[in-house]
């Protein structure tokens, strides 16, 4: 994927100073989440640092979808666990000309913790 270790490192450090992440849910409260790129028969759940970026995704078969922010905190604690249990990859601050990096939760909760 594109994302570059100076870009996922600026994510790192924003979503620890904002201690919270974003990422797009419809008014059910059902979350996006897709096919992987990277790795067959697995799903990604698209994440971002800002609202700005996440809102250019809310278009064409998201476009039922808005920006919601989750709780840093929360998620780790809360959300980390089940989407591993599930299989779920994190996909990290995807941009509109790739789909972005795709990690394991659990090696995506690590980086975030680490950065602390």
């Amino acid at each position: 994927m594109t994302t570059n270790p100076a870009e996922f490192s600026a994510f790192v450090e924003t979503v620890n100073e904002d201690e919270q992440l974003f990422a797009l849910q419809n008014e059910n409260g059902d979350w996006v989440v897709c096919d992987s790129v990277e790795f067959e028969n697995s799903d990604v759940m698209p994440v971002w640092a800002s609202a700005a970026d996440a809102q250019l995704f809310c278009i064409d078969e998201w476009q039922s979808y808005s920006v919601a922010s989750i709780n840093l905190e929360q998620f780790l604690e809360e959300w980390i666990g089940d989407l591993n249990e599930d299989g779920v990859l994190i996909g990290v601050n995807w941009q509109m000309d790739s789909e972005g990096k795709e990690l394991d939760a659990i090696e995506f909760a690590k980086l975030l913790v680490k950065a602390f």
